[in-house]
């Protein structure tokens, strides 16, 4: 007899909570932890390879919108991606302090993901972050509104659902710290991109989410940028952190 799709879902499930587990902190030499910093600068560098892994970055800074929202009591009404890097997150709520909030949470998401990433590889909770994330990819489908989203959502989910089924503990703690360390250049690639937006693309103002800030709190849009910086930063300087042991064993 066959193999049902419920038998596959209750296999792919079992996988699932299998991630829930802490495992084996990561730990490579010099020359494979330089292996998957150049992976995560193929992902981030070269303009090609960017045009597709930016929709990941995309998402994930829409899904900081989301969970910022819901973290202050508002309905989230939907998600929409595009294929040029673009996307909106629209939720009901009325307090100025949550629309803050919401509008903050975009830009350094990926940073902070990242972070949690890099964290996760090197103590052991690689599993863990690919079983949560998959779980939140395939939730975050619900809230997608247009058919470009849908796409680039769907294969993001997909990707995670493979690596949670054939890929082995190495493998996901490789994968997971190459991510992390992606998303965070990622997240200042995209700094710099909003940054120019206000100092020689003022026509794009409006797409900015420092200037949205401005526009509903009276705060300048410098201090926002000012402010995903260092949160960027902090997330940046948190990595290292996490990553020191395996950076000290260089000199040794």
């Amino acid at each position: 007899m066959g193999t049902s799709f419920l038998d596959v879902a209750g296999q792919w499930w079992d996988r699932v909570m299998e991630g829930f587990t802490r495992g084996t902190p990561l730990e490579v030499a010099p020359q494979v932890l330089l292996l998957i910093a150049a992976a995560a600068a193929a992902l981030t560098i070269p303009r090609p390879v960017w045009r597709w892994f930016g929709l990941f970055v995309t998402f994930v800074h829409e899904l900081g919108h989301a969970f910022a929202a819901l973290m202050t009591g508002q309905v989230v009404k939907g998600i929409q991606l595009r294929f040029d890097h673009s996307g909106q997150m629209r939720s009901m709520g009325h307090s100025r302090f949550a629309a803050a909030w919401t509008g903050f949470w975009g830009y350094p998401v990926p940073a902070v993901t990242g972070a949690v990433l890099v964290w996760a590889a090197f103590s052991g909770w690689a599993g863990f972050a690919l079983s949560a994330g998959a779980l939140v990819l395939l939730a975050a489908l619900l809230f997608i509104r247009n058919a470009q989203g849908f796409l680039i959502a769907f294969s993001c989910a997909a990707v995670s659902v493979l690596l949670v089924w054939f890929a082995s503990p190495l493998a996901v703690s490789c994968i997971t710290l190459a991510v992390g360390m992606a998303l965070l250049a990622g997240s200042v690639r995209d700094w710099l991109n909003v940054l120019s937006v206000h100092t020689r693309r003022r026509r794009s103002l409006q797409s900015s989410d420092a200037y949205i800030l401005y526009q509903r709190t009276g705060v300048p849009s410098a201090v926002w940028l000012v402010a995903f910086a260092a949160v960027i930063a902090l997330s940046a300087a948190g990595a290292l952190w996490w990553a020191r042991p395996a950076v000290g064993a260089w000199g040794t």
